[in-house]
């Protein structure tokens, strides 16, 4: 049976494998001058997009953490306000109501929690990421590798675990990788990012 599956899942490992071939990719393979020019433009282009979209994640997750922050320094004034409200000797719970400062006050809000990550290293680079989704529609995934820049979003998940299956940048060899991830709500990033979690992932 023939194996047809050899380009790697990730944008990652796909850019660095289609490298690779183009640069060892002659004449002597009967590739036509035009095929190979068309080859190396669209690895171009895949380059840029991909630097793109990173930039875009980069910025969407900095976006997502200054309002994080902006909420909780709102949150915490209106907090102290209420505090002393209800100190007040002519507080009394119709006022309360009116103010709408009456209820559940720890309730679990999507908007300033993170989930709960752990992960387990199953060697070869599969890593399997446990997760609570609590009311949320699910969690974005984020992974930093030993040498990468940026974080990089793997994907979304509904349902634990997450299956990180890429491997090792260099078969035999281990490699730390860094995973944290944060809340979805209707398609958008809410609450807090996780604290980074580290997994040694054994060859």
């Amino acid at each position: 049976m023939s194996k047809s599956n050899f380009i790697p899942a990730s944008d990652h490992d796909f850019l660095i494998w289609q490298d690779h071939f183009i640069a060892h990719l002659t004449a002597d393979y009967g590739v036509s001058e035009s095929d190979l020019a068309e080859l190396k433009a669209a690895t171009i282009d895949l380059h840029a997009k991909i630097d793109h979209s990173t930039e875009i994640v980069a910025l969407a997750k900095q976006a997502t953490a200054d309002k994080n922050d902006s909420r909780r320094r709102a949150e915490t004034l209106v907090r102290e306000e209420v505090r002393r409200i209800k100190a007040r000797s002519d507080y009394t719970e119709g006022r309360g109501a009116q103010l709408g400062i009456i209820g559940a006050e720890h309730q679990f809000d999507l908007a300033t929690s993170h989930p709960e990550l752990s992960g387990i290293d199953q060697t070869g680079g599969l890593v399997l990421l446990d997760f609570t989704k609590g009311l949320s529609d699910g969690i974005n995934v984020y992974c930093q590798r030993e040498n990468d820049v940026d974080w990089v979003l793997l994907g979304r998940a509904t349902s634990s675990p997450f299956v990180d299956n890429r491997p090792l940048l260099q078969i035999g060899k281990p490699e730390l990788r860094r995973y944290t991830a944060v809340f979805m709500l209707k398609d958008k990033e809410i609450g807090q990012y996780t604290d980074d979690l580290v997994i040694n992932c054994a060859p």
